[in-house]
């Protein structure tokens, strides 16, 4: 069952692109993030959407917004997807699965994420979430960038 809006996010710790873990805790009290869960590197709609935040990485960072990206992918692998498409947002890796699962995003018979937006405070609560009823859709930055300005100061 996915998480909802309201909700405290589940913190977590994952391998990213940049070397460094990812973790929600690490922006707590700090910053909003945008937890982007996609399904696999490489892919059409995948490819669409985090060359979008690319385009728009200087918008989120105004709005105080670190966009984390997850995949099932493996580190070595969004690393390539990342540079093949000089990629300005780093991807964290959920390799084993744990994170989506704890959102509530994992599509078990694909044994990867469901394509899901989870808008979480910098108090760690949920505040806007979005699934995909098909992983061949995703939301435009313009609807994501609405949800963050909705977000209480």
């Amino acid at each position: 069952m996915t998480i909802e809006s309201g909700a405290q996010a589940p913190d977590f710790s994952l391998p990213s692109t940049s070397g460094a873990p990812s973790s929600l805790a690490q922006h707590r009290g700090q910053r909003n993030v945008l937890i982007a869960f996609f399904p696999l590197a490489f892919t059409g709609t995948c490819t669409a959407e985090l060359c979008a935040f690319t385009e728009d990485y200087a918008e989120f960072e105004s709005r105080d917004v670190a966009v984390i990206p997850i995949s099932v992918d493996s580190v070595p692998t969004l690393r390539e997807f990342k540079a093949k498409h000089a990629m300005a947002v780093e991807m964290a890796s959920d390799f084993r699965r744990d994170v989506s699962r704890a959102y509530g995003v994992l599509n078990e018979e694909k044994f990867s994420s469901n394509r899901a937006y989870f808008l979480v405070d910098k108090l760690g609560i949920i505040r806007w979430v979005h699934v995909e009823s098909v992983n061949g859709q995703r939301r435009e930055n313009a609807e994501i960038l609405a949800a963050i300005a909705a977000l209480p100061a």
